[in-house]
Formats: C-alpha cells, sequence, structure tokens
C-alpha cells in the first residue's frame, strides 16, 4: 500500500498563512466554482468563519469589510463575486506608500535633543525683558544637564554658551555673561528616595548566620 504524502515544500505559498491552509483551500475551491451562484454562497461562508477564526478583528471597526478585502487578497483578485463591500484592486494593494521626510536632528549636538531646538525657537519669538532672560539660562541649564548625561564628566559653561550660540545661529549670545550655570553636581543630584534605598541598604544590619548543624543530628 502506497500513500501520497503531500508536503509543505511542495504545497503553494500561503497568501495569508494565518488563516490556515483549509481555508486557503476553500478559497481556491470557491473561485473555481461555475455558478455564481454558488460562488456567493460559498463566499459568505467563508467571511464567516474567517470571522470566527480572527475573533480579535471583532473589535475594529467595519472588520466585516476588512474579512471580505482578505477574501479577495488570498483568491489573487480572481474570484467573481457579490460582496457588500467594493472590491479591491491588485494594483492598490501593491501601490508604494509615499516617502516620508527623514526627521532632523539638532545640528551636530545630537546629545541635546529636538527639545532643546525647540526650546530654543520659543525663546527667540519672546520679547527681550527678565523673562526671556530666564528662559535663556534655564534652556542654557538644561543643556549642562544633558551634556553631562552623555559625557559623565564635568563641562565648562564657556562651552555651553558657545553650543547656545551656534543652535539660535547667533541669535542668543550670552558667551561674555558673568552669571554662572547651575553645578555640575545639582543637576545631576541623586534622587532623595534613591538615596535613602542606598544608605538603608549599607547600614541594614547583616542576619546572625545560624549554626543549623545540630537540626541533623539523629535523636
Amino acid at each position: 500500500m502506497t500513500f501520497d504524502l503531500e508536503y509543505n515544500s511542495e504545497r503553494p505559498l500561503m497568501i495569508i498563512p494565518e488563516y490556515g491552509r483549509h481555508i486557503q483551500k476553500l478559497v481556491d475551491h470557491c473561485v473555481a466554482q461555475e455558478s455564481k451562484e454558488d460562488r456567493d454562497k460559498m463566499a459568505k461562508a467563508i467571511v464567516d468563519v474567517m470571522g470566527n477564526l480572527q475573533p480579535h478583528l471583532r473589535d475594529i471597526p467595519d472588520f466585516k469589510h476588512k474579512l471580505w478585502d482578505q477574501l479577495y487578497i488570498m483568491a489573487d483578485f480572481k474570484l467573481d463575486a457579490e460582496s457588500p463591500y467594493p472590491k479591491p484592486s491588485k494594483e492598490e494593494l501593491q501601490e508604494k506608500p509615499e516617502a516620508l521626510a527623514y526627521p532632523k536632528s539638532a545640528s551636530r549636538y545630537r546629545y541635546y535633543g529636538n527639545n532643546i531646538q525647540t526650546m530654543i525657537n520659543i525663546a527667540l519669538g519672546w520679547e527681550a525683558g527678565d523673562k526671556k532672560d530666564a528662559l535663556v539660562f534655564t534652556i542654557a541649564n538644561h543643556m549642562k544637564k544633558c551634556y553631562l548625561n552623555w559625557n559623565k564628566d564635568t563641562v565648562d559653561d564657556a562651552v555651553i554658551f558657545k553650543h547656545l550660540h551656534d543652535l539660535s545661529d547667533g541669535q542668543i549670545d550670552i558667551r561674555d555673561t558673568k552669571e554662572e550655570l547651575s553645578e555640575s553636581k545639582n543637576l545631576l543630584r541623586i534622587p532623595r528616595t534613591q538615596g535613602q534605598n542606598q544608605n538603608n541598604q549599607k547600614n541594614k544590619p547583616k542576619k546572625p548566620q545560624h549554626n543549623n548543624q545540630h537540626k541533623n543530628r539523629k535523636r
């Protein structure tokens, strides 16, 4: 007795493998039906079965439309059956999406991030005065903190002022100011709760190690 085994390597590739080989065979059988009435009836039955196999699609708005589109895709758009929705086209499915614009980073000082550039642009729109000066120094302190997080070392305020001058295209110039930024140790201060946990771990007394050999003695 001989058996005709069907290997996966000899089977045609499934277009949507999530539904399995049996659904794909049902779709192929539906396409091969000569009667239009039989194709319509079978197509509706296949969509119902597909909905039961993918219950999470019920949470998607208009999930029936999605199932019908998948049915046509599995049929390689060769199925001639009545659908309550417009039949998708193969060209529309294969159409390439428009290329997305590559996001621009904050110049060559990437360690400051894009938010710094946004803050600088907002500061440039403010009128000159104490509020703008306070905002500029707030930005400079944040830049210093970002620099220290990247470099894990100390940095001179003159470096931050120069970078701020470059990022603002020369419109913010505080390179000659005598006011100093926050100290590095204050910008990189360990959170209080974290420091308390570390101190508690250091000061926590060690549990005494009891000698349990007497428990293993034979009574």
